[in-house]
């Protein structure tokens, strides 16, 4: 796809200066250094003038505790940027999620100005700026990598920060650990004019997406879609072709979006699986994306399902 990169969260701006992480210790001292604050996995976002848009604050910020990790994200026109997360502070409440699927809370800190608050990044991707999103993911991935892999894979014992947070290593046998990204395939799979639509019990009344499922070892991108779609639905797939892809930050995916012709229509759903599934036809594929079909609600903004669709029914996936 031509416009594959455009699809949220390619968008990083900063230089991630691999050959500077060792000389992290000195750069986190610059005058020009910043920090992106995480709460909870919430980015810190400047809602001033109602916009979305990262807040960086200096590394010396009070919101920070002293021994916070800090984590090298690169550098931007040669300035260093840095993440660091935030502790719970005094009076803090578990922010109520608008629903189960998408917390929609912003949360203010008392040390910071009332405009900057923290956000879920999910709700409010596709309102930022690319490159805001694109660094947001980069930051709340490498944390929750971080916060999963405490311990050493090999030994067990507890490992520590290395590399200026992409790096964890064991002192006990010595073994080096690296950030890992969990591949996922999610199909476009396409019938004549009509399209492949699945939804998950978990998901809001009514949504309707993409089949998506992770890869698995030894296995190719083409045998991934083919084996997802036929395990969901029953529905053989022919031809596969890759799309574009989309690092997914929840907790750790990259989404490989592909499209994949189908060998037939019958369904046979698993329901270990799948709750539903569909084909929909271009026509009310538009529907549903204008909000005009009585059953059917699209996928998010911001998701790669959505980017697909979108260029599909713009005939724009080439």
């Amino acid at each position: 796809m031509r416009d594959a990169e455009v699809v949220t969260f390619a968008g990083g701006s900063l230089d991630r200066a691999t050959h500077l992480r060792a000389d992290a210790a000195r750069l986190i001292q610059s005058r020009e250094a910043r920090c992106l604050a995480l709460w909870r996995g919430r980015p810190l976002l400047d809602t001033c003038n109602g916009d979305a848009r990262l807040a960086w604050l200096p590394v010396a910020s009070e919101v920070f505790a002293p021994d916070a990790p800090s984590i090298l994200l690169g550098t931007e026109a040669g300035a260093p940027r840095f993440a660091r997360e935030v502790p719970d502070w005094g009076g803090i409440a578990e922010p109520v999620a608008a629903t189960p699927f998408l917390d929609e809370a912003r949360t203010a800190h008392p040390a910071l100005p009332e405009h900057l608050r923290f956000g879920e990044l999910r709700a409010v991707m596709a309102a930022l700026p690319p490159a805001d999103a694109g660094n947001a993911a980069a930051a709340k991935g490498i944390f929750a990598w971080h916060a999963a892999h405490r311990f050493c894979a090999n030994c067990g014992g507890p490992s520590r920060i290395d590399d200026a947070g992409w790096r964890r290593s064991c002192p006990a046998c010595g073994a080096q650990h690296f950030p890992r990204t969990d591949p996922v395939v999610i199909m476009l799979i396409l019938s004549g004019n009509s399209l492949l639509l699945g939804r998950q019990s978990s998901w809001p009344e009514g949504m309707y997406s993409l089949l998506a499922g992770f890869m698995e070892p030894g296995e190719t991108i083409e045998a991934a879609v083919r084996r997802e779609t036929f395990e969901e639905t029953g529905v053989r797939v022919g031809r596969v072709e890759y799309l574009a892809s989309q690092p997914w930050p929840f907790p750790s995916s990259l989404m490989i979006g592909c499209r994949g012709e189908a060998l037939g229509r019958e369904l046979k759903l698993d329901p270990t699986e799948i709750e539903d599934a569909l084909w929909v036809s271009r026509e009310r594929a538009m529907a549903a994306l204008a909000g005009l079909d009585p059953v059917i609600r699209p996928s998010r903004r911001g998701a790669i399902a959505r980017f697909l669709i979108e260029r599909w029914l713009a005939d724009r996936l080439d």
